[in-house]
């Protein structure tokens, strides 16, 4: 092999770790991820370390629903058991998991496991007057990757439709849990 040859063959290489290193460590940009409706993922910046509202488990998921000071304050002062609406501005962000069995606890006890989506709810009169000024998105993680996308079908196919049977809440079906 030739002087040359062995220089090109560092410099691929060198070049190889940076880019699939680099990839590695850099993290999504999610302020690209958008649903049909409009609702953003980047609308929801912070998410993670908004108060909780309420816990919640279905079969397949546990989730932990979380809200921005706006939904905070709106369900500290009675909404919707006071007969209020939640005012523009207040988001919600349900995270959910796959969960699995803690097998360190001294009692049968599920916890979360592996992120599945979030999902995300945000009230907008002016922009969203057809669905009582709620809007819907969903975004499906996957693992492999590390990576986030939109649900093009998830939110659009449930969302307005499927809050409409707690219309006299608002169309939110979590209570905040007493303290």
């Amino acid at each position: 092999m030739t002087r040359t040859s062995s220089w090109l063959i560092v410099i691929i290489a060198v070049v190889l770790a940076v880019l699939v290193g680099g990839r590695a460590m850099s993290a999504q940009d999610r302020s690209t991820l958008q649903v049909p409706n409009g609702l953003a993922f980047s609308d929801f910046k912070g998410y993670e370390d908004w108060p909780a509202i309420a816990v919640s488990q279905t079969g397949e998921t546990i989730e932990v629903i979380v809200g921005n000071p706006a939904m905070i304050s709106a369900y500290r002062a009675g909404v919707p058991g006071n007969g209020k609406p939640f005012p523009d501005g207040s988001r919600i962000a349900k995270i959910e998991w796959k969960p699995k069995k803690n097998t360190e606890a001294p009692f049968d006890v599920r916890v979360p496991d592996t992120l599945q989506d979030v999902f995300f709810i945000e009230k907008n009169s002016k922009k969203f007057p057809d669905t009582k000024g709620w809007a819907y998105a969903v975004f499906d993680y996957d693992p492999a990757s590390d990576t986030f996308k939109a649900d093009k079908t998830g939110a659009v196919t449930c969302g307005f439709a499927c809050h409409t049977g707690v219309a006299a809440k608002d169309y939110i079906f979590t209570a905040y849990g007493k303290r």
